[in-house]
């Protein structure tokens, strides 16, 4: 009796893996079908239009994008110090998807932003070497301060953001209205820079 409950069972396991492949081949396109598709594909983007939308893959890495002919304009003209390229560099983990701004842990939604003193303990430096740099960019237009509201803080504190036509982490088609406004206006030089997002 349990030989053939064993035949049974191999019997029914083999005859849905059939079912299976022949569900599969019934689905597949012939060479014939994917010719057609694909010059119906042809046709339609030829005259603007899209017959299957494309596939958006949505990858979760984390980036933050430099601007290649914008960073070779700085160096060309000797714009930035040794040491606020590497400090742009060392923030770089730190810059928040869509508001630039400079935060404690950029993967967090609604992380919170670091104070300049929060931010030299995060680079394990001294507060005096990184509030130069820090007040440096500002000037030169790379970075922009705005006040933060910390609760349970009567002490001014203040969020940093990086100009997004030097480093951004987002769409660039869609940059955020307040960091647009933040660096609307800039220093001289930086109006000449070849390629602007807004």
């Amino acid at each position: 009796m349990k030989k053939n409950s064993v035949n049974f069972d191999e019997a029914e396991r083999k005859a849905r893996l059939r079912d299976i492949e022949n569900e599969k081949k019934q689905q597949a396109l012939t060479d014939e079908e994917i010719q057609i598709a694909n010059e119906l594909q042809n046709k339609a983007t030829a005259r603007g239009m899209l017959l299957i939308p494309e596939k958006k893959i949505k990858n979760k890495a984390r980036f933050v994008q430099l601007n290649q002919p914008n960073l070779l304009y700085l160096r060309d003209i000797k714009y930035l110090t040794t040491a606020e390229k590497t400090f742009l560099m060392d923030i770089a983990p730190h810059v928040e998807i869509e508001s630039n701004c400079i935060v404690e842990d950029c993967k967090k939604n609604n992380s919170t932003p670091l104070t300049q003193s929060d931010l030299a303990t995060v680079l394990g430096k001294k507060k005096q070497n990184v509030n130069p740099i820090i007040k440096g960019l500002i000037d030169k237009g790379i970075l922009a301060r705005s006040e933060s509201g910390l609760e349970d803080n009567n002490v001014r504190a203040y969020a940093l953001f990086v100009n997004p036509h030097i480093m951004f982490s987002g769409d660039r088609d869609n940059v955020n209205g307040t960091l647009k406004a933040m660096f609307r206006k800039t220093p001289a030089v930086l109006k000449k820079l070849p390629e602007k997002l807004f």
